[in-house]
């Protein structure tokens, strides 16, 4: 997966930032550990000494073995008692060391072997965060959250050939979309949100983007037109772009998609519109989609067999009231 240099040089700033964060947080730690327990700083700088006797040993010369093998018992006796003094406030020699976020890695994005150098797990997911974020840069992400989404707009009267009211539908949707998002990860099915406009789906899949990305989640959120723009801008450019969007929508935790069916129909975009579901799909990644067609207008639009099988492996919510935007004006 490329990343465009903005993109790299943000995740190694993400986990540069970690790295500072954890010294400074040891160092701290330190000088209160030090303030409780004076001693501490001598046990430290013993244990430093016999280290640094062991290499004036080995250029010394002599019997080095029986040498390195004194200056060992000596650190680990050292080791031991400093550790007794700790306890004895309440600490460990692992309190006076940085807490890092990636242990693997110290958090330097790098784990180091004998012939090759590796780039770590924990920078290839700031790269997915930073590349992500730059996706949404544009977005909506931030304008809506579960605590602004009232449920008094919607009757408490069975309307029509509805099951229920519409109420007590937007009630256990809404639950059901606070249950997904405090509970995502990354095995979350995939969710069919489905309904005329101004019904809360788009409020209600921003909500759950919000508090998923909270967790430390990648997020992509985008509506279908937009995707599509890019997926066809970066198809036909002369100059590719250094980041792939669909490598991002690809490789993100949760896709969102927003108003599928809106979206210029050609044979470009509905085959692309399938690649883009068939491979979240397959790599089981999980998935939400916002439309406001029926499922007859949207197998016009595509398949009848694309369509049975986003209904059929997602969670189906259906949306139904009258339009909350104009309720409001």
């Amino acid at each position: 997966m490329g990343y465009s240099n903005e993109v790299i040089k943000a995740a190694n700033d993400i986990v540069r930032e970690r790295r500072l964060s954890a010294e400074y947080a040891a160092e701290l730690r330190r000088e209160k550990i030090f303030e409780e327990l004076p001693q501490a700083k001598d046990f430290e700088q013993a244990i430093a000494s016999c280290g640094i006797n062991a290499g004036r040993a080995v250029l010394k010369g002599g019997d080095v073995k029986l040498e390195l093998e004194r200056l060992k018992e000596q650190s680990l006796a050292l080791q031991s008692d400093f550790e007794k003094l700790l306890n004895t406030k309440g600490y460990t020699i692992k309190d006076m060391e940085p807490k890092y976020f990636c242990e693997k890695c110290g958090d330097t994005g790098k784990i180091e072997y004998e012939t090759r150098t590796d780039v770590c797990d924990c920078l290839k997911r700031a790269m997915i965060e930073a590349a992500c974020a730059e996706l949404n840069s544009h977005s909506k992400l931030s304008l809506c959250t579960f605590d602004d989404f009232s449920l008094d707009y919607y009757s408490m009267d069975i309307e029509g050939d509805y099951p229920r009211s519409a109420y007590e539908q937007m009630s256990n949707i809404l639950k059901y979309c606070k249950d997904y998002a405090k509970n995502f990860s990354l095995k979350s099915e995939n969710i069919f949100m489905r309904g005329l406009t101004g019904l809360g789906k788009t409020h209600l899949s921003l909500s759950i983007a919000n508090e998923v990305i909270k967790k430390g989640y990648g997020v992509v959120y985008i509506s279908a037109p937009k995707l599509l723009a890019q997926l066809e801008k970066e198809q036909f450019s002369r100059n590719k772009p250094e980041t792939s969007v669909l490598d991002t929508i690809e490789e993100c935790d949760l896709l969102i998609i927003d108003d599928l069916g809106t979206e210029f129909s050609n044979q470009f975009s509905s085959q692309a519109v399938y690649n883009v579901f068939n491979t979240r799909l397959l790599t089981g990644k999980p998935l939400i989609v916002n439309t406001n067609l029926s499922l007859k207008e949207l197998e016009n639009l595509y398949t009848q067999r694309f369509v049975s099988r986003i209904s059929g492996e997602a969670k189906r919510l259906d949306f139904f009231g009258r339009d909350i935007r104009i309720m409001k004006k």
